[in-house]
């Protein structure tokens, strides 16, 4: 992360002295994820792949966690953590490095950290994890329904098998709460955080029942956003285009929004009718890993702002897209200083076209005068080092 990343608080303007100190309440496995890049094919059975490059970082649900934290939320997580070295590396990580309240985490004596490996080639990855389900912290009572989302990244393969989130009796009481939804799967904390005022962020994972039924999320009634992928929303509301089935999602939910990938996003507003796209952001991609996260922890920013739909889409896409130039999930966010250095950037470059230059002026409102030269570098390589 830059050493020199302007203190941007998005929700300056909105804080009030009996505010929640919190901003975003998450929960869920944290991973140590090590990223193989630079492959030029997948790896083939019996031989020896070398990788141009190779980085590490705290994964699953620390991605969301960093990236939110970089964009200047108060962020709390609750997670467990092993007692073994790659446990302490993701706990000082986030807490020392990232400034994420951990109050609400623990670490579990003799549990090792999951991990998974992941290796991107062709603009994909292919994942291999390894963990054990973590022992609930005593008196926490056990989340209902099928197994949850292992992988706290949205639109991405989940990580498997994976240790359950530590869900706490009552989560902290905050501005909004990120959650993955399951089938049949029922989060007792999710309700609450909505009762105490927090607005829900949901991501979905695949449905390997094939049943792909809404009524099968029962946290989605809680829900102020949701966020599927193309093919899931079409899955889910039994349409063949994303755009009907984001307005589908729309009547379940205020704000439905579905990525469409290399075409961008989507949104519906349901209260409004509102509607809002925005084209993706061409980038050289290193790592893809985390991206989704990213994109959820941009599109959470700019609604706890109160910015227009158009713009929320904008940031999140643009934010994304930063991530995915970097190594891994976590270290890859962006904070605002890499934000402000694209912005400054692209204003310069040749032949830019005015309408796309135009979708994001309003950063001119949110960033400094002066930022550092691109690009700017954000990943640790390896545990062990220090920038």
């Amino acid at each position: 992360m830059s050493t020199d990343t302007p203190g941007i608080d998005p929700l300056q303007a909105l804080r009030a002295p009996r505010d929640p100190a919190c901003d975003v309440f998450l929960t869920g496995p944290v991973f140590l994820d090590i990223i193989f890049t630079g492959l030029d094919s997948a790896p083939v059975r019996g031989t020896e792949s070398w990788a141009r490059g190779m980085g590490s970082s705290p994964g699953g649900v620390a991605n969301m966690a960093t990236a939110l934290a970089r964009l200047g939320l108060h962020t709390s997580l609750a997670a467990a953590f092993g007692d073994d070295h790659y446990g302490e590396y993701c706990w000082d990580a986030l807490e020392q490095g990232e400034g994420i309240d951990l109050s609400m985490s623990h670490t579990v004596p003799g549990w090792h950290s999951p991990v998974t490996v992941s290796m991107a080639y062709e603009g994909e990855r292919t994942m291999v994890s390894h963990g054990h389900e973590a022992p609930a912290p005593t008196g926490t009572p056990a989340p209902t329904g099928t197994p949850a989302p292992t992988g706290a990244a949205a639109h991405a393969p989940a990580h498997a098998p994976a240790p359950a989130p530590a869900f706490p009796h009552c989560p902290p009481r905050a501005r909004a709460a990120v959650a993955s939804l399951a089938p049949g799967r029922n989060e007792p904390w999710v309700a609450t955080a909505a009762r105490n005022g927090a607005l829900i962020f949901a991501d979905v994972g695949w449905d390997e029942t094939g049943r792909w039924d809404l009524d099968a999320l029962p946290d989605l009634a809680h829900c102020e956003a949701f966020l599927p992928n193309a093919e899931e929303a079409m899955r889910y509301t039994r349409t063949d285009c994303p755009r009907a089935a984001a307005h589908a999602l729309a009547e379940r939910v205020p704000l439905a929004v579905v990525t469409l990938g290399a075409e961008g996003a989507y949104a519906v507003d349901g209260r409004t009718g509102a509607a809002a796209a925005v084209p993706a952001i061409e980038v050289e991609a290193l790592d893809p890993t985390g991206a989704g996260d990213v994109f959820v922890a941009g599109f959470v920013t700019g609604t706890l702002a109160d910015w227009p739909l158009a713009d929320r889409l904008a940031f999140a896409g643009l934010t994304a897209a930063l991530s995915v130039q970097e190594f891994g999930g976590s270290l890859s966010a962006p904070g605002w200083a890499e934000v402000a250095a694209w912005w400054q950037l692209i204003r310069t470059c040749d032949r830019q076209d005015p309408a796309a230059l135009e979708r994001y002026a309003f950063l001119d409102d949110l960033l400094p005068a002066s930022a550092r030269a691109w690009p700017l570098r954000r990943a640790v390589p390896t545990i062990g080092f220090r920038q």
